[in-house]
């Protein structure tokens, strides 16, 4: 599919790819963040079937997602349950997703714990497949640290993301027994989004850089402008896990951790860089056993031993970065 021009480009031709995308991944849940990616395919999906929206936030903790997934629910006329969700449900969502992905990284086990616990509400309350926004942020340009590269460079990070990325959602929802849908990973979604010139996905409007600028453009008429121009905010700023780091400051003493990070770098070879990352490490360390002891010939983390491709600059086992 050839790259457009702003000048050439008819909003209309992309809702319609994601509109059909929808309609071949219809479910009967959707994991509702109120976050633009979702109310995209809230807003599509809702034009075929009545579907069930999902929105979770753990309690007591400040989560971004509940007031802008309520807004959309509403505007959009949308069956919409909020779960509140406490510290049994996120330790079992912690472990859960330590054993499924293989991993002790704070940032990947504090979005999952969220995930792992909406999918199981949801299987529990008789739901059975779901839909995700996952891609929507690799494909058109999300994240911020994208907003400062040349057009080439940027050309260049979205086709390595694009190449690296995994979503905790499918294996996570295999786990439970479930289907997850991801209708932004859909082959013509791709083949349109890879083919769009890099200029459409990051631009300045209103004083201000956005990701994703083609997909608030296209729905701008259509969709609540809380949710267009709402910033990106991470699942665990969304879903509250965010508190997390400080947590677990709280609960474990400095001295306890000198001890075990010492410990740790000394007779497992992992560097642990804080009281959350231990308390990972030590669930991880008990499933699957020390990392570099399992690790195969070929390039290898620095920090945990684990291994990793040769063209990545990222552990997905601890989270090391840059390696």
């Amino acid at each position: 599919m050839p790259a457009f021009k702003a000048s050439e480009l008819d909003f209309g031709t992309i809702i319609q790819v994601l509109e059909d995308s929808v309609r071949r991944n219809l479910t009967d849940g959707l994991l509702l963040s109120g976050g633009l990616d979702t109310t995209i395919l809230a807003y599509l999906a809702s034009k075929s079937v009545k579907i069930d929206c999902l929105t979770v936030a753990l309690k007591g903790a400040p989560a971004l997602d509940i007031d802008y997934a309520r807004l959309v629910a509403s505007r959009l006329g949308l069956k919409h349950y909020l779960y509140s969700f406490g510290d049994e449900e996120l330790d079992e969502g912690i472990r859960a997703s330590i054993r499924v992905m293989k991993s002790f990284d704070p940032m990947e086990i504090r979005n999952s714990a969220a995930i792992y616990v909406a999918l199981k509400v949801g299987r529990d309350r008789g739901l059975s497949t779901f839909m995700t926004g996952d891609g929507g942020d690799e494909l058109f340009g999300g994240y911020d640290y994208l907003f400062k590269l040349t057009k080439e460079q940027l050309e260049t990070a979205l086709k390595r993301l694009q190449a690296v990325m995994r979503f905790s959602s499918m294996y996570l929802a295999k786990a439970l027994g479930i289907e997850v849908k991801l209708p932004y990973l859909d082959p013509e979604v791709r083949a349109f989004a890879q083919g769009l010139d890099a200029s459409l996905k990051i631009r300045s409007e209103r004083g201000q850089v956005w990701g994703k600028w083609i997909l608030r453009k296209a729905f701008e008429n259509v969709l609540p402008p809380e949710i267009i121009w709402r910033v990106k905010a991470p699942i665990e700023s969304g879903t509250g896990t965010s508190i997390l780091p400080a947590w677990f400051e709280s609960k474990i003493s400095a001295t306890q951790f000198s001890e075990k990070k010492q410990r740790y770098l000394n007779e497992d070879r992992v560097n642990i860089r804080s009281k959350e990352h231990l308390f990972y490490y030590e669930i991880y360390r008990s499933i699957f056993g020390i990392p570099y002891l399992g690790a195969a010939a070929g390039k290898a983390c620095p920090d945990c031993g684990s291994k990793v491709a040769q063209n990545t600059s990222f552990c997905r086992t601890c989270g090391a970065y840059p390696i």
